[in-house]
């Protein structure tokens, strides 16, 4: 009988110890990871190329540690329900979504996927977590807010004769209507009158841009996905009217507008990035983890723009 109880624990243990092989540990799992991104322009690829590079700098490489399955929606909200169906239903491990409307599509279908945002400028009045500081949903990320306060007080020192400032944006993105109740408040703050031009798709930018001609002597544009994709029609009517145009991002300032003080969204998106080595590599819950900000802010100018103008921007800048 011990004999037969010998054997009996050597093959239990030997059991054990194949039941123990048969898992992969956690550190060799490919993940899979969906991206929808809105609609291409530089400020939301910058975004995604800055999470994949962060990604892979963490050790998590698409094709060897990681799948990832991108999407771009192009500027179309059925589009964005279509993609954020195939993620959900794909139950990937983390995804990731570019700009507002793109992460309540996909929000809206899974209260159980970790998703992360970026380009979201204030997650908590897109509804897609109960607060900045404690989301306690399965979404978090990265905001875009830009320093607002800081683009007005650029745009005065550009052009100190102002008196009224177009304020242009897209009235169906929620983060254009965060960013323009700043601006008028910004715009009161300095003493400057502002006239609103709202576009609802970007057929209209031109009539738009155009109706401003005369009645303002400078125009803001803070971080919106519908005049980023147009920013260079915005720019042609602007500048063939010498009006200078002060952007949210970079991105829209190389497409023809005149300067920013700005976020990095390929900076943006690297941020973004070790939030998901958190969740991936170490269990970390979306729900726990509060909207982060990036802190750092460049200045940039379009030198051709700048000479388009006939205006020669302070040395100081």
């Amino acid at each position: 009988m011990k004999k037969i109880a010998a054997v009996m624990t050597a093959i239990a243990v030997a059991g054990l110890a194949l039941s123990g092989c048969s898992k992969k540990p956690s550190s060799d799992k490919v993940f899979k990871i969906g991206i929808i991104q809105l609609v291409e322009h530089p400020a939301l690829d910058s975004n995604c190329k800055g999470f994949i590079d962060g990604l892979a700098e963490a050790g998590l490489v698409d094709g060897k540690t990681i799948s990832i399955d991108m999407h771009n929606a192009q500027g179309d909200q059925g589009n964005c329900v279509t993609i954020a169906n195939k993620l959900v239903n794909d139950k990937d491990d983390l995804i990731f979504a570019i700009a507002t409307p793109a992460a309540q599509a996909v929000a809206n279908l899974t209260s159980e996927i970790p998703i992360l945002v970026s380009s979201v400028t204030d997650p908590e009045s897109a509804k897609l977590v109960k607060s900045n500081a404690k989301p306690e949903t399965n979404v978090s990320g990265t905001s875009d807010l830009t320093p607002v306060s800081q683009q007005i007080k650029l745009l005065k020192k550009i052009v100190p004769e102002a008196k009224n400032v177009g304020l242009l944006f897209c009235s169906s993105e929620q983060n254009s209507l965060f960013q323009i109740e700043l601006a008028k408040a910004a715009c009161t703050d300095e003493g400057l009158a502002y006239t609103l031009g709202s576009v609802s798709n970007s057929n209209e930018i031109q009539q738009v841009v155009q109706s401003l001609v005369g009645k303002v002597d400078a125009i803001y544009v803070p971080t919106d996905n519908m005049l980023a994709a147009g920013m260079a029609t915005v720019a042609m009517v602007a500048t063939e009217n010498k009006i200078p145009v002060i952007c949210g991002e970079d991105g829209m300032v190389q497409s023809g507008g005149l300067c920013t003080y700005g976020i990095n969204y390929y900076e943006l998106g690297k941020q973004t990035a070790a939030m998901a080595v958190e969740i991936l590599k170490k269990g970390a819950n979306p729900a726990d983890m509060p909207i982060q900000y990036i802190e750092k802010c460049d200045f940039s100018k379009n030198e051709e723009t700048e000479k388009a103008l006939g205006i020669t921007l302070p040395a100081d800048l």
